[in-house]
């Protein structure tokens, strides 16, 4: 999640996108991604365990900003709301 292009990233794990990205449109959790607006999907990846979400997530979290912006660059380099593509405005 971002508030804009190039900026500030949340990573997170879920078991519901679309329940948890409608938290962080409407504010519902307070934290991190409330504080700086976090409101835009701009990469996701799904897995087949809760458990390789969550070793991914914490390999995610320890990368460098840069490997992480080339990652997102890499899959949509214009920075492109996803949650557009389902449902969300």
């Amino acid at each position: 999640m971002t508030n804009r292009p190039q900026g500030s990233l949340y990573i997170g794990v879920t078991s519901d996108l679309v329940k948890r990205i409608h938290q962080h449109r409407t504010g519902e959790v307070d934290g991190f991604s409330k504080r700086y607006n976090l409101k835009h999907l701009i990469h996701y990846e799904q897995f087949g365990t809760m458990e390789l979400a969550i070793t991914r997530e914490r390999k995610l979290k320890n990368w460098h900003r840069d490997w992480k912006i080339n990652l997102i660059n890499e899959h949509n380099p214009q920075w492109r709301d996803l949650a557009k593509d389902i449902g969300f405005e």
